[in-house]
């Protein structure tokens, strides 16, 4: 039995950035990004979409493959990841 992945972002482009920081940037209670992961680059691919090997955000392609599905159902897809 598969579970959702913790956080799903959906993106224009193929070629995403994660350093698990996005979601604490910003504001009047601005956390500095050192409390996310370092940042690694990732490809989406014919799956339509990609997860962070070390937050497990999921990346979707918007109108691939992925885009609309029930994530729970997907397997993990981690991308070769490049710092």
């Amino acid at each position: 039995m598969s579970i959702p992945p913790p956080e799903v972002t959906m993106v224009t482009e193929r070629r995403v950035a994660c350093d698990g920081a996005e979601a604490i940037r910003g504001g009047p209670g601005f956390v500095p990004s050192a409390l996310g992961h370092p940042r690694v680059w990732l490809e989406i691919d014919e799956h339509g979409y990609v997860d962070c090997g070390y937050c497990d955000r999921r990346f979707v392609l918007a109108g691939g493959p992925a885009d609309g599905a029930d994530q729970a159902t997907l397997s993990d897809i981690s991308s070769g990841a490049t710092p």
